[in-house]
């Protein structure tokens, strides 16, 4: 027996949205239609914020009650959907999804797609990043409150370096904000610079931020994961749905609404008719692309070089010893 499905028009083309009451998310019974529906509302939203990035997408077919499929590779779609392909650290290679428009990320949304996790290139130039991403994650004991205020912070070097950056809040606790670069520089360059920033930030609050690598010492302290800066390392799009039961979704916010904003207050359900009446309040980050050259004076004038890229990465020029301190004093 044939499943049921609908079809949606969307930007000019036929989408079929299989098993479109099936529940995906049980926290306010949020259906496969609806999440189809959502990505549809903020389409352009979205696809500013994907728009001809790689991108992987990660699924879950019979909602988030079930294990996610985590693919950078695109699987099997119609010739209208566009691919682009991409090096990992390995020297592997693969064809991602490359949105063009709404309508291939509604299509991907009927795999299940909850969220969508684009790089920081684009496909003219797959090398050079044209976005510094700054992640503020909330360790153990700390929460949105304290991301919060290591995120003014964080505003605040970044405008002593020339720059201009856009928040939005993670779908979880943390806050991510979005620098658009000129593609100059290589990941390798876009992730010192993150460092230097980084780094820069912690001086300023050392007892709320951190850039130790190592769990075991940042302690109850907000993380800021300069790695996330580099090859194949992605963070979650904005307007992104999560895969929670009450369906939060990343969301753009200005520095204004950041003071005082919930991010709980972003969901599935709220999202469409705040975007209805503002729009998309990031649309402005396209506007000028910046320098990095500030940021990368202040790494070569520190003479604590580089730090540690993430476990699955071969051992990278200038890298110091991967190894967790408390291993170290052991051996």
């Amino acid at each position: 027996m044939a499943s049921p499905y609908i079809e949606l028009e969307v930007a000019g083309r036929t989408v079929k949205v299989s098993n479109p009451d099936k529940i995906y998310f049980p926290g306010i019974g949020a259906t496969k239609r609806e999440l189809v529906e959502y990505y549809v509302s903020v389409g352009d939203g979205v696809l500013r914020a994907l728009f001809e990035r790689p991108t992987h997408i990660k699924r879950h077919p019979d909602g988030i009650e079930t294990e996610a499929i985590y693919q950078k590779r695109m699987p099997k779609h119609p010739d209208w959907i566009d691919t682009v392909t991409v090096r990992f650290p390995s020297g592997r290679t693969a064809d991602a999804f490359c949105p063009t428009d709404v309508a291939g990320i509604a299509w991907c949304a009927n795999l299940g797609t909850i969220d969508f996790h684009p790089w920081h290139v684009r496909r003219a130039d797959v090398e050079h990043p044209d976005e510094l991403r700054i992640d503020i994650d909330p360790q153990p004991g700390t929460g949105f409150d304290e991301a919060r205020r290591v995120a003014f912070t964080a505003r605040e070097v970044l405008a002593d370096a020339g720059l201009t950056g856009f928040p939005k809040t993670s779908g979880n606790r943390g806050i991510h904000i979005a620098v658009r670069l000129q593609p100059r520089w290589t990941f390798t360059e876009v992730r010192y610079a993150a460092i230097a920033f980084a780094r820069e930030v912690e001086r300023r609050v050392p007892d709320l931020a951190t850039t130790a690598w190592w769990k075991e010492e940042r302690g109850e302290r907000v993380f800021i994961d300069f790695n996330q800066n580099a090859r194949d390392r992605t963070v979650v799009s904005a307007y992104s749905v999560r895969a929670q039961a009450h369906a939060p979704v990343s969301a753009p916010v200005t520095w204004e609404e950041l003071a005082d904003c919930d991010p709980r207050d972003f969901d599935i359900r709220t999202m469409p008719p705040r975007f209805a009446k503002l729009g998309d309040v990031h649309q402005a980050i396209d506007d000028q692309a910046y320098e990095l050259d500030r940021l990368l004076q202040m790494y070569e004038e520190d003479d604590r070089g580089d730090m540690p890229y993430p476990p699955n990465y071969p051992k990278m020029p200038g890298e110091p010893k991967r190894v967790q301190p408390s291993k170290a004093r052991e051996s």
